[in-house]
């Protein structure tokens, strides 16, 4: 088992159960990278703020520094006249983009056509196959999460589920589902954490060490 996982694991010895989805997570989201696609994320709540943690750690360095390659540092100190201070500074990114930010759009979408497809309507958007969406819902019957989903789906992305020990409908739409195994919401938040957070150093380790 990867090192990471055996942290994992031995800190929160309840989620063992879901050792076999979050491989799974983690596969598909490195298939989707190594493929040159990007991962979108939604949420609500506390769930929304995850999504926002999430791409936090992809975009820029998380446990390394993440350097740019050299040829790459070349071209932005000629575009920048021999000043080198763009490619010292700037590191390497994993694209994700969260979906609950989009102020003037949600609003707009929500008082003009439906609040609950508002994340529907951005995956659809900016939603491309090979992509990864990622839903939050501690219950898995969050609507807007699971409309979003099935556009997911329609569209060819990989469909990644965080949910709690019912799964809700969730747990039947998505392609890896990630349930861990309680029933209240803090208590389910609180095991997401470390598992989003497992994933995005997997996917640092895969990427630039």
């Amino acid at each position: 088992m990867n090192a990471n996982l055996e942290k994992l694991f031995g800190k929160y010895p309840e989620l063992v159960e879901c050792q076999t989805s979050i491989v799974e997570a983690f596969e598909a989201i490195n298939q989707a990278y190594q493929s040159g696609r990007k991962l979108l994320l939604a949420g609500n709540g506390g769930s929304a703020a995850d999504c926002e943690h999430v791409v936090g750690e992809l975009m820029k360095g998380f446990m390394s520094k993440r350097p740019l390659a050299q040829e790459m540092k070349d071209k932005l100190t000629s575009v920048s006249g021999g000043d080198d201070y763009l490619g010292e500074h700037l590191q390497g990114a994993l694209p994700a983009i969260s979906l609950v930010s989009h102020s003037a759009l949600m609003t707009a979408f929500s008082n003009d056509v439906a609040p609950d497809m508002v994340f529907a309507q951005q995956v659809f958007g900016y939603g491309k196959a090979g992509d990864v969406f990622i839903g939050f819902s501690t219950s898995g019957n969050s609507k807007n999460i699971n409309h979003a989903i099935k556009v997911a789906k329609a569209l060819g992305l990989v469909t990644i589920g965080f949910t709690g020990k019912s799964g809700g409908e969730m747990k039947r739409l998505c392609d890896v589902t990630i349930s861990v195994p309680f029933d209240s919401t803090p208590d389910i938040q609180e095991r997401h954490l470390p598992i989003y957070h497992t994933l995005c150093i997997l996917l640092e380790e895969a990427f630039f060490e």
